[in-house]
């Protein structure tokens, strides 16, 4: 699995490329948003780690236009701890939000979570190879690949955890899921 990491902190950037390294994930290190943002046009990473405060670019916008594009998890680092710091992280389209210092086992943690859930719970996964993963609904649309949902032809913004129930319910009409089959299937 191929990550991205920026982090504009070189000692701590360094600390976390070695301990991804050690468990098997190719990681490319960059220390500002920019750069980090031709890193992930020019190439195709599973995953991204953005820390929130770096130069030229901040990880907010960074991860406003990740989503444009790109449905892969994203992990905030920061030291910002407010309440306020990690509901902006969020909702701004990141899939967990970590603050400094931490644990870099809790950060290895989240990491194979997050791609765990990418990669193997993923309902477009499920059917590798097979037909188109585009749902139609009536008056909505739902892409899979791009994460894109459409209303009678606008396109309606969703976090990734909004669109992966969204993709989850539609893709099995007429099942009811507990709350805790979709805790499963989307949050682990």
């Amino acid at each position: 699995m191929r990550l991205l990491l920026a982090e504009d902190e070189k000692e701590l950037s360094d600390a976390l490329v070695a301990i991804l390294k050690h468990n098997n994930y190719s990681v490319d290190a960059v220390y500002n948003g920019e750069d980090a943002l031709h890193y992930l046009e020019a190439d195709n990473y599973d995953g991204a780690i953005l820390d929130i405060m770096m130069p030229k670019m901040d990880g907010l916008e960074m991860c406003r236009k990740i989503r444009e594009k790109h449905n892969v998890p994203i992990i905030m680092v920061s030291a910002k701890t407010q309440e306020l710091d990690k509901i902006v992280g969020l909702t701004t389209g990141a899939d967990d939000y970590v603050t400094k210092p931490f644990n870099p086992l809790e950060l290895m943690a989240r990491v194979k979570s997050q791609l765990r859930r990418y990669r193997d719970l993923n309902p477009a996964n499920e059917k590798k190879g097979a037909e188109d993963s585009t749902i139609r609904l009536n008056h909505v649309t739902i892409i899979k690949e791009t994460h894109q949902v459409f209303v009678d032809g606008e396109s309606i913004k969703l976090t990734p955890i909004e669109f992966d129930i969204l993709y989850l319910l539609a893709s099995h009409p007429g099942r009811v899921f507990s709350t805790d089959e979709i805790f499963e299937k989307v949050w682990i």
